[in-house]
């Protein structure tokens, strides 16, 4: 038994070239056109809809990470400046307290400024410009910074106090021996 496509499919074979020789005339596809059912495209199933919600989605989740990063960044500073300030009031405190005794002490004895006192001077110096820092960018290294700077001064301090205590000792010392 012989399949009904078998005729159509041989004849078209045998006269390929000629099907490719000719095009249609420009009249038809209008017609052809007209012919077809009409569907009313749908905003929601064109590309053109993803394509946008996709970008808009990009962005708003970049938004979204970015914001959340400044943020932190943000709360971090803020946390790292809060617990400087606390530390920083404690610290300029004693330092304030020990400067008077050496002044007083310097005062009563009458010496001059020696080279704890200059070198207090220079780490004054470099505290500023750790503060400075602190202000721009506050960062925990810069924090450690000031806190060690604020420790050295007080145990340069506690040494030119020891120092100046030491002579006012010995004299007394040697009045009781005497």
């Amino acid at each position: 038994m012989k399949k009904p496509d078998d005729s159509l499919g041989k004849f078209i074979r045998e006269n390929r070239t000629e099907f490719d020789s000719y095009a249609p005339p420009e009249s038809v596809w209008p017609q052809v056109e007209a012919s077809l059912p009409h569907r009313k495209q749908v905003f929601f199933q064109t590309i053109t809809f993803w394509r946008a919600a996709a970008i808009l989605l990009f962005g708003l989740s970049s938004y979204l990470m970015i914001s959340k990063y400044y943020s932190r960044a943000d709360k971090q500073e803020v946390a790292v400046l809060q617990g400087f300030n606390d530390l920083e009031t404690f610290y300029s405190t004693q330092i304030s307290e020990k400067m008077d005794l050496v002044q007083l002490y310097q005062a009563k004895t009458g010496l001059n400024e020696d080279e704890i006192t200059q070198n207090l001077r220079k780490l004054e110096a470099m505290y500023l410009v750790l503060k400075d820092e602190m202000k721009r960018k506050p960062t925990q290294d810069v924090r450690d910074a000031l806190v060690l700077n604020l420790l050295v001064r007080i145990d340069l301090l506690n040494q030119q106090l020891h120092k100046l205590d030491k002579p006012a000792s010995s004299t007394a010392s040697k009045n009781i021996q005497s």
